[in-house]
C-alpha cells in the first residue's frame, strides 16, 4: 500500500477528496465518476486513475450499481497524518494552556471547571472537524 503522505501529496487527489467530502454531507449515495469528472473538469481516465490510488489507500469506498461506481470518503486513514502532525503543534498547545492557567487563577473554582469542560469539548469538536476536512 502506498504511503498516505504520497497519496495526499497529489493536488488532484486532494481535490477529489474535498469534492467527495462536500458531496457526502449532502448525499448518502456517494458520487459517481462522471459527477467528479464534470465538477473538476478533469478527464475520466485521470479521475479513474486517482480514484484507484485513493481506493488502494483506503481513503475512499466504492459502491457498484450496474456499470456505475459511487465513491465516498473514508477519513480513517487520515488519522495517521493527524497523529504525525500533532507533535508539531504540541508546544503551541502547552503555551496556550499556561497562559489560560494564569488568566483563570483569579476566577472561582466552579467557573474554572466549567471553562475547562467547555474547552475540552471545543477541542474534541475542532479535531473532529479537522479530520473531516471542514
Amino acid at each position: 500500500m502506498a504511503d498516505i503522505f504520497d497519496v495526499i501529496a497529489d493536488g488532484t487527489r486532494r481535490d477529489i477528496l474535498s469534492l467527495l467530502l462536500d458531496r457526502d454531507q449532502d448525499s448518502q449515495t456517494g458520487t459517481s465518476v462522471s459527477q467528479i469528472v464534470a465538477e473538476l473538469s478533469v478527464s475520466q481516465p485521470t479521475v479513474s486513475k486517482h480514484l484507484k490510488v485513493l481506493r488502494e489507500a483506503g481513503l475512499v469506498t466504492v459502491r457498484e450499481e450496474g456499470q456505475h461506481r459511487f465513491y465516498r470518503v473514508d477519513a480513517e486513514p487520515l488519522e495517521q497524518v493527524d497523529d504525525w502532525l500533532v507533535p508539531f503543534f504540541h508546544d503551541e498547545a502547552e503555551l496556550a494552556a499556561e497562559a489560560t492557567q494564569s488568566i483563570y487563577a483569579s476566577i472561582p473554582e466552579s467557573a474554572n471547571r466549567l471553562a475547562s469542560s467547555i474547552g475540552r469539548t471545543a477541542a474534541v469538536v475542532q479535531t473532529a472537524l479537522k479530520r473531516l476536512g471542514a
